[in-house]
């Protein structure tokens, strides 16, 4: 019977490392698009949308696009942290701008949106199309209004 437990143990073992591969693979995969990043977007992916404050900018699936004050000369200063609650709208690296939504290039070399030059952000909080929870967080961020 010892035999036969050792067998079934060392074939789950194979099984194990065999399958390792494809789950780091998938894992990769499933965290490549961090950020709001879409590689198939290379026109703006921004939309108009009605909110309880007004009519803001919002991605193409109708959450709130924020800037923050802290951002200077075209430089998104939301990193690390920051960009974990405040997801940049990231963009591809061939995409088409417009004049008033154009990109910069963040610290880690990726491509952001913007709108007349101020970065554009989601906010973690906001759960459903239209939520603004994100407007006037410490004073600093801003939900990005259409005027």
């Amino acid at each position: 019977m010892k035999s036969v437990l050792t067998k079934f143990s060392a074939t789950k073992q194979s099984l194990a490392l065999l399958a390792l591969p494809l789950v780091l693979s998938i894992s990769t995969n499933a965290f490549s698009g961090s950020y709001g990043y879409n590689d198939d977007y290379d026109t703006t992916p921004i939309v108009k949308q009605t909110t309880e404050i007004g009519t803001v900018w919002a991605t193409s699936k109708g959450m709130t696009l924020y800037t923050f004050d802290m951002d200077k000369d075209n430089r998104s200063n939301c990193n690390g942290r920051c960009a974990k609650a405040w997801p940049p709208l990231l963009a591809a690296k061939n995409a088409k701008t417009n004049g008033v939504f154009s990109t910069i290039t963040r610290n880690d070399g990726t491509k952001q949106w913007t709108l007349n030059g101020e970065p554009l952000y989601t906010w973690i909080k906001d759960k459903k199309s239209g939520d603004t929870t994100g407007d006037g967080v410490k004073g600093v961020w801003h939900a990005a209004m259409t005027k």
